[in-house]
């Protein structure tokens, strides 16, 4: 059966109370992937809208012979979107429940909890003096409550401002502490559930990525023509984490100290919390009990520039959606160096809970703004507004390029089979391919490929020496942040002067080809090359791509597999986790002896050692594959250098380890229209009072969540279907939303955390678009 991976990069944007809604969105794409590990590991099945997922996972293999796995193995976030971010990777990496955090939302998200304890009016007569103001500021006809408040919610929320203005002044109400605390809970709650196995196959990479604003910033140098050198202040402070997922349950991504710091800047909103400082954690440290033996490491890789200079004590971080609300570019760093075991369909999610900008600010262009619009408009609504067209663009143009090389390659193909064919002749398809066989072939195909190139040759070699100066620039770059470098540059121009000395100042032979030093170059550092050969071959068994029906499907798959495993062990010498301990303090010092380390790197990735490994397994496949696909398997494997001429200089990213096109999907309102339609404004009670409606209600809430889990659960099973070979059919799909939605709204009257008159009219209206339980309508979708 054809195996395939939806890859989820997950990217949750900042939105003050609508993170409430991002949550249930996260919720159900926890939920399926729980499923899809479960069904792969053919675990007993669970209830309610699990069983819904794992049905339709079966479903896909039984009609659509495709055996899917989902993994989300990308979390990005900003602000409140970035707690949700951590939360959901955290139950990824460790197998924990989600539960806690819809707690922590539902119970605790309300300004009366928020509110640190010193700023709430200590008795019902404080501040007596400002309650007229209060009054007018609230309640005043044409206020930005009167427009911006439901008029059954607005005692509620004049109430909680009154508090708020009669509370503490010139100082943030919200309790710094308190918040943290509050994130420390969720995660020992997290801890005491029990540990299942992690939703990612053991070892497959997890990339964490959420943004936070360095209120003071630090100085660092850029280069310009005149003056060569100026200084200018940066701000953006991400705070990433990559790990391996372990190969058993219960062992968290990291301390969870540093979860709680990640989660408490990112959402630091200015004027409501603190800035983050580092008293504050060791506040939590002391609360807690908690260790962070860490610690200086942790500081060194999030802040270096402060480790540096003496000045961490005085770092003060806030809301990472200041300048990052829509944290696309950290998902996207994260592509290069992934694993690929077997076909990938990588999807960038993005949850944008109010697509309907025009509305955000409350009024009209030829209103007056309000008191409050001003201030939550200019904190909240306008910098979530930026565009993502760039993110989206560069996604893109990766896909083109992609599709580009595939048309290029499909192309050449009748030629470079030709080629092959007249440098082997008959005795290429007659001779047993053993593993000595293979590596002579695939060296005289390389040399002819590099001779008949002509002039082109020189192009190509320039491109793959400057593509291998560039990874490896970047490798050290990453394992070096003491070096304090603002990019590679200076790393590549060390890493040039030396190769320059050791004679690769010239790459192509005058008499044809590469010259003796640059092959041997190639064969110690290309590990590119290898990657992009062995996806060639995947590409020219996928019957997408190129079909032959005299190829029976097992023989496809099983090839695949194979090839999968041997370009595992080329991804095994990408990273720096290959490189061992000893390799950061050579690093540090490649400015100084650029040497050492490249020999270090050589003895390390060990990749002639590697090429005869894979040349046994391929061999040892090829001899035992029918004769039609072996003979398409050597035309790829050996015609590949002849496709790399033509290609490699002109592609802008060498470096993507997945298949080549990207998809990206959106969760929102308006795309999840099964139940009701309007979007936004119809669904959503958070939008109110500029985003911050839900902290201010617990109905509010509860109504938000529950349109998350259902609006996330639409677009789930909208991603699912989207991957079958054939378009699955829309009623089959219909009919899974139908269940799933049933399976959702019983789990939620079982928990009893939301209302039951909210969950009857929702039930009702599922019933009336999609039909009672068991009775799904076979109406389309208006």
């Amino acid at each position: 059966m054809r195996q395939k991976e939806l890859r989820i990069a997950l990217v949750c944007y900042g939105g003050v109370s609508l993170a409430i809604y991002m949550h249930g969105v996260t919720r159900e794409l926890w939920q399926l992937s729980r499923a899809s590990r479960d069904f792969h590991q053919e675990d007993a099945p669970r209830s309610g809208v699990d069983a819904v997922y794992r049905s339709l996972l079966e479903h896909v293999a039984e009609a659509h012979g495709l055996r899917l796995r989902v993994l989300p193995d990308i979390m990005s976030g900003a602000s409140a979107g970035g707690i949700n971010a951590i939360f959901l990777a955290q139950a990824i990496y460790s197998g924990q429940s989600l539960e806690p955090l819809t707690d922590l939302w539902l119970e605790i998200a309300d300004v009366d909890q928020l509110v640190d304890p010193e700023a709430k009016p200590t008795w019902r007569m404080s501040k007596l003096y400002a309650q007229p103001f209060a009054d007018w500021l609230l309640s005043r006809p044409g206020s930005d409550i009167a427009h911006t408040v439901a008029p059954e919610t607005r005692k509620e929320v004049r109430r909680k401002m009154s508090h708020l203005i009669r509370g503490r002044w010139f100082e943030p109400p919200f309790s710094g502490i308190g918040f943290s605390c509050m994130l420390e809970r969720a995660f020992s709650a997290m801890e005491a559930t029990a540990a299942e196995a992690p939703l990612l196959p053991p070892g497959h990479p997890l990339d964490l990525y959420v943004t936070a604003t360095d209120f003071h910033g630090y100085l660092e140098l850029l280069r310009l023509h005149s003056p060569p050198v100026v200084e200018d202040t940066e701000h953006r402070t991400p705070i990433t984490f990559r790990v391996r997922t372990p190969a058993t349950g219960g062992e968290s991504l990291t301390n969870p100290i540093e979860l709680v710091f990640a989660a408490r800047a990112t959402a630091s909103f200015p004027g409501a919390f603190p800035p983050l400082r580092l008293d504050e954690m060791d506040q939590l440290i002391r609360r807690s009990g908690r260790a962070w033996p860490g610690r200086d490491a942790f500081l060194e890789r999030i802040i270096p520039v402060h480790v540096d200079r003496g000045t961490v004590e005085g770092v003060s971080l806030i809301d990472g959606s200041v300048l990052v609300n829509k944290p696309f570019a950290g998902a996207i760093s994260a592509l290069p160096g992934r694993p690929a075991q077997r076909e990938v369909d990588r999807r960038f999610v993005y949850i944008d809970p109010r697509p309907d900008r025009s509305s955000n600010r409350g009024g009209g262009p030829n209103e007056p703004v309000g008191f409050f619009s001003a201030i939550f408009g200019s904190l909240s609504t306008i910098p979530r507004e930026q565009p993502i067209r760039d993110n989206l663009e560069q996604l893109d143009q990766q896909s083109r390029e992609a599709e580009r090389t595939s048309r290029i390659v499909a192309t050449l193909r009748p030629q470079v089979d030709a080629a092959v064919e007249k440098l082997f002749g008959l005795t290429l398809f007659l001779d047993s391919p053993t593993p000595a066989r293979l590596g002579a072939w695939r060296r005289k195909a390389q040399q002819a490929a590099a001779e008949q190139a002509g002039y082109a040759f020189h192009s190509y070699a320039q491109a793959k020496f400057s593509g291998i100066v560039m990874r490896l620039a970047r490798l050290i770059l990453d394992a070096a942040p003491k070096l304090m470098l603002d990019d590679p540059a200076p790393i590549e121009a060390v890493l040039r002067e030396e190769l320059a000395r050791r004679g690769l100042d010239m790459l192509a032979d005058p008499s044809g080809g590469a010259t003796d030093q640059a092959i041997a170059f190639f064969r110690e550092h290309d590990v590119g090359f290898r990657i992009r050969r062995l996806r060639l071959l995947a590409r020219r068994l996928a019957r997408d791509w190129e079909a032959d029906p005299e190829i029976d499907d097992e023989a496809l798959g099983d090839a695949r597999d194979a090839v999968y495993r041997i370009l595992a062990l080329y991804f095994e010498k990408e990273g720096l986790s290959a490189m061992g301990p000893a390799f950061e303090p050579i690093a540090e010092n490649v400015l100084r002896d650029p040497g050492t380390l490249l020999d270090m790197l050589e003895a390390k990735r060990l990749l002639p050692e590697v090429d005869d490994r894979a040349e046994v397994m391929l061999s040892s496949l090829l001899e035992t594959m029918p004769k039609n696909l072996r003979r398409r398997m050597l035309f790829g494997y050996l015609g590949f250098p002849f496709y790399d001429v033509a290609t490699l200089p002109l592609l802008r990213n060498d470096s993507l380890t997945e298949f080549d096109a990207v998809k990206v999907d959106r969760i929102s309102p308006d795309d999840a229209r099964s139940i009701r339609e309007g979007g936004t404004q119809a669904t959503l009670r958070g939008i109110e009072f500029y985003n911050f409606g839900a902290f201010f209600s617990r109905a509010y809430r509860e109504n938000d969540y529950l349109w998350g889990r259902l609006h996330g659960c639409e677009r789930m099973i909208d991603l699912v279907c989207s991957t079958t070979p054939d378009r699955m059919d829309d009623s089959t799909c219909r009919r899974f939303k139908h269940d799933a939605f049933h399976a959702i709204l019983d789990e939620e009257q079982s928990m009893r955390r939301c209302s039951q008159k909210l969950i009857d009219t929702l039930r009702r209206e599922v019933n009336e678009r999609l039909g009672g339980p068991g009775e799904p309508s076979p109406r389309k979708r208006p």
